[in-house]
């Protein structure tokens, strides 16, 4: 990314308000501004940037102070030389890459929860890094590939039957077909299958029952297959499997379900953040290491879900 132009905040607040001038430092902080002296950041000239500025200013006057933001650009060579590496984000990403490598070595020893809730939070805080990374770069391009080394290697220790996703498309599906049947997944239920479990019963088929499978490749003959390399319904393209059952029978625009999707898609395979994943994962990890088998786990995850389709429902209906 070839930034030239800048924008830049001026802030003046009264020297006794040292809560809100704290407050207004940690929130520039966080958004990724570089700080050219005392009351004077920087970020690049972008919406998002922008809209960052545009709050402070306000939390400035609020306080009693002054703010102003301005805008100008580096057409000089030397000037974008040296703010370039006000942004640098090569320490952030050698600090995740060495806690990736630690993580990684401690597979063998460890629980799937505790891998799983590690995993989510170095996935999250990639994830912050990244946010205000303005200048793509080989050290983020590094983490990234790390992180995804790293999912593979907790698959390949708890899940060596994860699903890869196939080519193609998702096919509409009538509901009518599919009411009264057995449905077949894998054993030990994860993220993924739990949640799709609990659409099915849920949206699709509330008459259906479940097998769980300890060897995917011995499925009833007659049983609709879901999470595993040859299912019916299983990864396809970028979607996991909740969100290929929820495009299949109509209900990937149902924003409760929209919303579950997305912290399903990010808890099985990451990408955009979801504030609520990783509280969904904990007490994923809590329900399983309390329930007997998959049956009390599936009634168990399955009120949280109805909680969380509730609330998600509530907030798009305001």
């Amino acid at each position: 990314m070839n930034v030239s132009d800048w924008l830049m905040l001026v802030i003046n607040l009264p020297g006794q308000n040292a809560t809100a001038r704290m407050r207004v430092w940690r929130a520039l902080k966080a958004a990724g501004a570089a700080t050219l002296r005392d009351g004077v950041y920087v970020l690049p000239q972008r919406t998002e940037c922008s809209a960052v500025f545009e709050e402070q200013t306000h939390e400035v006057a609020a306080a009693g102070g002054v703010a102003h933001i301005l805008t100008f650009a580096t057409d000089e060579a030397s000037q974008r030389t040296q703010l370039r590496p006000l942004f640098d984000r090569t320490p952030a990403y050698a600090e995740l890459l060495a806690r990736l490598d630690a993580f990684k070595e401690s597979l063998a020893a460890g629980t799937e929860g505790a891998a799983r809730r590690s995993l989510a939070a170095l996935r999250r805080d990639l994830a912050g890094v990244v946010a205000t990374d303005f200048f793509d770069g080989p050290a983020r391009r590094q983490a990234e590939a790390a992180l995804e080394d790293a999912e593979a290697a907790v698959n390949a220790r708890f899940a060596p039957d994860e699903p890869h996703a196939a080519a193609g498309k998702t096919v509409r599906r009538d509901k009518a077909d599919y009411l009264g049947k057995t449905w077949a997944t894998r054993a030990h239920l994860w993220v993924d299958r739990v949640a799709s479990a609990w659409l099915i019963r849920r949206f699709i088929d509330p008459e259906g029952r479940f097998v769980w499978l300890q060897d995917a490749g011995k499925r009833p003959r007659k049983a609709i297959g879901f999470d595993f390399d040859g299912a019916e319904f299983s990864h396809v393209g970028a979607r996991v499997t909740f969100e290929v059952l929820a495009a299949s029978f109509g209900l990937e625009r149902d924003p409760g379900i929209a919303r579950i999707g997305a912290m399903v898609h990010y808890l099985d395979v990451g990408g955009v953040p979801v504030p609520e994943a990783a509280g969904f994962a904990a007490i994923l990890a809590g329900a399983r290491a309390q329930t007997r088998d998959d049956d009390e786990l599936l009634v168990e995850i399955g009120k949280t879900l109805d909680y969380l389709y509730a609330a998600h429902a509530a907030v798009s209906e305001r």
